[in-house]
Parts: C-alpha cells; structure tokens; sequence
C-alpha cells in the first residue's frame, strides 16, 4: 500500500474525494487487521470505519518523514482496543478457557501439525474466546510484549501470558480434535 503524500494533504485540506480515496487505498489492509481483532466482518467492517474516521481526525498528527502504513496500524489497533473495552464494559460476559493439561495428546501434535493447513489454523483462532483471540493477535501477528498489551487493554501482564498460553492450550486441542477426526475417517 503506497499513499501519495499529495493525498495526505488534500485529506487535512478537508477534500471528501481524497477521503474517499485514502478510505479505497487503505481498506484491504485495515480490513486485515479488523478481522483479526473482531467476532465477524459485520463487527469488523464496524470498527474500520470508527478507526478510519479516527484516521482522518488525527492525520493532522501524522508525520510525512514517517511511513503512513504503521502509523494507521497503530490508529487501528487502538481503536480496536478501545472498542474491545467499550464491549467489555457493557458485557460484562467474557468467557474465560479453563485451564487443562493432557500429556498423552501431545505425542500425537507432530502429527496432527502436519495435516492442518493456514486457514484451518486462522479458522481455529477466530474460535478463541474474544479477549484470548485478541492478546494472541497482538503478541503473536503484531509484534507487542506483554506489558504493551497490559498497558493497552487494561490489565496485569501475568493476565496477558495467561491469555497466551490459554490460546496455545486450546489451539493445540482444537487442531488434535481435528486430527482425532480424519484418523477416524481414514482407518
């Protein structure tokens, strides 16, 4: 994604068609990040565009000697938390996963690896509960540490890890559960 710093101006002009076509250049990517962090592409397409209204209010702040790519990364994502903890308070329901641990599966993880494919893996990620599903993209797809993510979201770095090796332990019971299955099928 190259945006013209052309573009960027007329947008802090106030120009509705440079708008329109930073919102076009930008949407396949914000719209990556969005899936990610969100239930559906209903609740994703949502937060895209309180983020890029969010995007343009703040363009002023926005330096040109930077690139524009991580700079709305950021905006995004900080306004995928926000939204997550406006959810949060209004919930008040967040399900956590219980803690487990059955050595005897995972002999058979090696195994199952090699039969599961990416999208099966993205699909299995999209099933975590939400805020495990979000600390997962944040510390593994997006580069954060631990205390970043606390600082962000609004809890303990241990309550991060936690969240962590939650993902870990029910992805990996997720994939043997598959694998369980086409064994089945196949003998």
């Amino acid at each position: 994604m190259i945006i013209d710093t052309q573009l960027i101006k007329d947008c802090l002009k106030g120009d509705r068609r440079s708008q329109n076509e930073l919102y076009k250049v930008s949407y396949p990517y914000l719209m990556s990040i969005c899936v990610r962090y969100t239930h559906n592409v209903d609740s994703a397409r949502e937060v895209l565009n309180i983020g890029f209204f969010r995007i343009l209010k703040y363009l002023d702040t926005y330096k040109t000697e930077q690139p524009f790519k991580p700079w709305i990364r950021r905006v995004m994502i900080n306004t995928l938390i926000k939204e997550y903890k406006k959810e949060k308070a209004q919930t008040l329901n967040i399900v956590y996963v219980e803690d487990y641990y059955d050595s005897e599966k995972y002999s058979e993880m090696n195994a199952a690896l090699e039969k599961v494919n990416s999208e099966q893996i993205l699909n299995y990620i999209k099933k975590l509960p939400l805020a495990t599903r979000q600390v997962f993209n944040l510390y593994f797809i997006d580069g954060y540490k631990h205390k970043e993510i606390a600082e962000m979201i609004g809890f303990s770095e241990g309550t991060s890890k936690w969240h962590i090796n939650s993902a870990k332990e029910k992805l990996k019971e997720m994939i043997l559960m598959s694998y369980d299955k086409t064994n089945i099928n196949h003998e």
